[in-house]
């Protein structure tokens, strides 16, 4: 939902809240493969930071300045009452360091990872450093680009950044092509995407034209290496890079944009970073120091990191537009905010209470009471399993079930308490098929969902 409050801003009910999280649960675990580690960082910066990154003056008008304390005529509490300045040792008041500074909610995450890299020395042997940022973003879209969850004023992101060297840039980059692929390939998405190049803005852009064509000829070299087909978008490149988008094209035609790719030369410069490598002259060349003269490689140096900013989902909201589109309601069981429904047969306490032990199965929290109670840690599955006891007839329960789209719809009667068991029944009013499962087989079948994404 939104509210007049907030425009732009999305507000997530329990299920959406549910897909999002799983989505980025999802990232969360393929990060371990390929190599990032999650930081978090501030919402906002002061105003210089912006100034250094080149986004105050290439982007100020698609940002959200925040006023400081000294810049506002009087200053007060959230409830409206006046708030006394800082005091000091001696009695004498102040403003706070920083407070007469303005500051600016951050579009992109990359100002605040080339701070974490500047923050310590780093060798050659250090790289490529990998990091993943899942902070909301806030972009100020003008109201008539504003469009359900595809175009918005805050967004979350699955936003990350490599630091790596020149020699590194089309490994790195072929290497999150491929991560890519397997991510949409277990969204179900197919080849309903498409890749383009985006080349070089005619203006609004910082760096030299030498810098842009060798960071476009790197993209390049990259799709070609992984055989992929890709159109190009003259013109569209950021500010600062290049790079490759992944197009998905919604019900209506309509293209949007989802990951992205893109090389980026001039941010660490901008920031003064830098690692120590040998040959320095060769290593800012990309020539492999297996290449270069021994003599060369025992004089080390400073050399400038090529950051690489990468989103695989996007947008995360954007996202889950599209796939509520693709779905159309019928979602996999694995993103599925309602995953499971138990419908009893009747309403006696056996039958009852029956559901309940299985719902406590399903969800990972059997243990209510007794002698040992609050002695052993839970292990809930994470599992959403709602449970329907009234008295209505079975055959309205279940085709409530149906319409709200449940991954699984169990029924439990006299004989599944009498068995130990529960009826697994189709998601399909025209099927027919119905099976019987304890509940700890159906929990392992449900993990074994979640586990192949399915």
């Amino acid at each position: 939902m939104t509210s007049v409050y907030s425009p732009g801003s999305p507000i997530f009910l329990p299920n959406g809240a549910r897909i999002f999280n799983r989505l980025v649960d999802f990232l969360r675990r393929q990060y371990v493969s390929y190599g990032f580690e999650e930081v978090i960082t501030p919402n906002i910066y002061k105003k210089s930071l912006w100034e250094v990154s080149g986004h105050l003056q290439n982007y100020a008008d698609d940002m959200y300045t925040v006023t400081s304390r000294a810049r506002q005529p009087e200053a007060t509490s959230c409830c409206g009452d006046r708030e006394p300045p800082t005091a000091t040792n001696d009695g004498s008041s102040r403003l706070a360091e920083g407070e007469d500074d303005d500051y600016g909610l951050k579009p992109m995450n990359c100002p605040g990872h080339c701070l974490i890299f500047a923050s310590k020395a780093r060798s050659y042997r250090d790289l490529p450093i990998r990091y993943a940022d899942f902070s909301p973003l806030h972009r100020n879209e003008v109201s008539g680009a504003l469009s359900g969850l595809t175009r918005v004023r805050r967004f979350h992101q699955d936003d990350g950044h490599v630091f790596c060297r020149p020699v590194q840039i089309q490994p790195e980059v072929f290497r999150t092509l491929a991560f890519m692929k397997s991510v949409y390939g277990a969204l179900g998405l197919g080849d309903g995407y498409a890749f383009a190049l985006s080349t070089r803005p005619a203006d609004h852009y910082i760096g030299t034209d030498a810098e842009w064509a060798r960071a476009e000829a790197q993209l390049r070299g990259a799709l070609e290496q992984a055989g992929l087909a890709y159109t190009v978008k003259a013109g569209d490149g950021a500010f600062y890079g290049p790079k490759i988008d992944v197009m998905l094209r919604d019900s209506h035609g309509k293209t949007h944009q989802a990951g992205t790719i893109q090389l980026d030369f001039q941010l660490p410069q901008r920031f003064g970073l830098e690692y120590s490598a040998p040959a320095p002259a060769l290593e800012a060349r990309g020539v492999p120091l297996a290449d270069a003269d021994p003599a060369l490689r025992e004089t080390y140096g400073p050399v400038t990191p090529v950051l690489i900013h990468r989103a695989i989902l996007g947008s995360v909201e954007r996202l889950m537009a599209l796939l509520i589109e693709e779905y159309n309601g019928r979602w996999p069981f694995w993103l599925n905010p309602r995953q499971a429904a138990i419908l009893t047969l009747n309403d006696t306490d056996p039958v009852v209470d029956w559901a309940a032990q299985v719902q406590r199965t399903l969800l990972g929290v059997e243990d209510e009471g007794g002698a040992d109670a609050g002695l052993s840690q839970p292990h809930p599955t994470g599992f959403t399993v709602d449970v329907d006891v009234s008295t209505r007839p079975l055959g309205e329960k279940l085709a409530e079930a149906r319409a709200k789209a449940y991954g699984m719809i169990l029924v439990v009667g006299k004989q599944n308490v009498e068995q130990g068991t529960v009826t697994l029944n189709s998601r399909d009013a025209a099927t027919r098929s119905r099976e019987d499962l304890t509940p700890t087989d159906l929990l392992r079948r449900m993990k074994e969902l979640v586990d192949k994404y399915q």
